[in-house]
C-alpha cells in the first residue's frame, strides 16, 4: 500500500535510516511511483544510503519485512462488518502473493481495524508455512506513543522517560495501563507527589480522551492520520531489521484471556529479527484487567461475525 500511511512509513524509515532498500507496491502504480520518487528526494538529507523505488510483488524477493497498509475506506452507510468483509477479501488475495515472493519476511500489518486484520493475515498465511511469530500488527504502538507524549506534557518531563502502555484493541475499547506507569523508575503517583502535580480525575480523563479519541479529531481536521503511525511502523521495522529485542505494544496472538479464546490484540512484546520473540505479562489492577477482558470480547464478537458471514 502506497497511500498516506504507506508513504508516511516509508518516509519515516528513510529519515531513521532503517532500511537499505524500500520497495513501494500498490495497485495504483502511478501513486506508488510518485511516492517512491518523492521520498527518494529526501535521501540526501537523511545521511543514509537508501534506495526507494516502485515495484511489484515479485520485487519483494529477499526482503526482510513487508509492511501492509493496503485496504479500502469505509463507504457512507457501510457497517463495520461490511468493511471488514471487503478488506478480508483483499487480504485473502494479497497475502498469498506476498508470501510467494517473500516467504521468510516478517509481515507487519497496519490496515484497520488492525487487530482483526492481523488475525486474518495470520489465518491466511499459516497454510502457506508462515510461522505465527512472523505476523505482527502495529497494535497500540501509536496509542502508547500518544499516552507517553500527552502525559509527558502534563508531567513536565521528556516523554522518553514516561513508561506507560496502552493495551488491548487499537480502538475504542483500548486500556490505558495507569497502574503500571512510571517516570523513569519512579511510580507515577510518587513522581507527581514529588513534583507537586495533582493527578486529578480531570487530568486523568483529559489524558484518556487525548489518547482514545485522537484519531477522530485528526481525521475530522485533515482527513486521515499518517505521521504518527508512519513513525510507529518505522520503529517496528527498525526493531526487526536490526534485531533490537525492543519492547513494543504490538498485536499478538492471545490464546485465552478471561472467558475469551483465540484473539489478536496488543500486549507488551519483545520484537526482533525473528518477529515476536516473547509476549510479556501486563500486571494490571483489577479494574484494568476487567476492561482488557471487555476489549477482548469486543474483538472476539467481530471475529465471530466474520465467521458467520463466511469471510473467515
Amino acid at each position: 500500500g502506497s497511500g498516506n500511511v504507506g508513504a508516511g512509513a516509508a518516509n519515516a524509515m528513510v529519515l531513521r535510516g532503517v532500511a537499505r532498500e524500500i520497495v513501494m507496491v500498490d495497485i495504483n502504480t502511478k501513486r506508488a511511483q510518485a511516492e517512491a520518487e518523492d521520498i527518494l528526494h529526501a535521501v540526501p538529507f537523511s545521511s543514509h544510503a537508501v534506495v526507494v523505488r516502485q515495484g511489484e510483488y515479485k520485487d519483494l524477493d529477499g526482503c526482510q519485512v513487508v509492511v501492509i497498509t493496503a485496504g479500502v475506506a469505509q463507504r457512507p452507510g457501510e457497517t463495520r462488518l461490511q468493511l471488514l468483509g471487503r478488506n478480508a477479501a483483499i487480504f485473502k488475495g494479497m497475502i498469498p502473493q506476498i508470501v510467494a515472493s517473500a516467504p521468510d519476511a516478517v509481515l507487519v500489518v497496519a490496515t484497520n481495524p488492525v487487530d482483526i486484520m492481523t488475525h486474518l493475515t495470520a489465518h491466511y498465511a499459516a497454510p502457506l508455512g508462515v510461522p505465527r511469530r512472523h505476523v505482527i500488527g502495529s497494535g497500540t504502538t501509536l496509542d502508547t506513543a500518544r499516552f507517553r507524549s500527552i502525559l509527558g506534557r502534563e508531567l513536565d518531563v521528556d516523554s522518553e522517560h514516561v513508561h506507560g502502555y496502552v493495551v488491548g484493541e487499537h480502538g475504542d475499547s483500548e486500556v490505558l495501563a495507569w497502574s503500571m506507569t512510571t517516570v523513569g523508575t519512579v511510580p507515577l503517583q510518587d513522581y507527581a507527589q514529588a513534583r507537586g502535580i495533582e493527578l486529578s480525575p480531570t487530568l486523568i480523563q483529559d489524558v484518556d480522551d487525548g489518547v482514545r479519541h485522537a484519531a477522530y479529531r485528526i481525521i475530522e481536521g485533515k482527513g486521515s492520520t499518517y505521521y504518527g503511525i508512519g513513525a510507529a511502523l518505522a520503529r517496528i521495522v527498525q526493531a526487526i531489521v536490526r534485531d533490537q529485542r525492543s519492547l513494543l505494544t504490538i498485536s499478538v496472538p492471545v490464546e485465552t484471556i478471561g472467558d475469551v479464546h483465540d484473539i489478536t490484540f496488543a500486549l507488551p512484546a519483545i520484537v526482533g529479527g525473528d518477529g515476536i520473540i516473547s509476549v510479556l505479562p501486563a500486571p494490571l489492577n483489577d479494574e484494568e484487567e476487567a476492561l482488557l477482558e471487555h476489549s477482548a470480547r469486543t474483538l472476539r464478537q467481530a471475529l465471530d461475525d466474520l465467521t458467520a458471514a463466511g469471510d473467515l
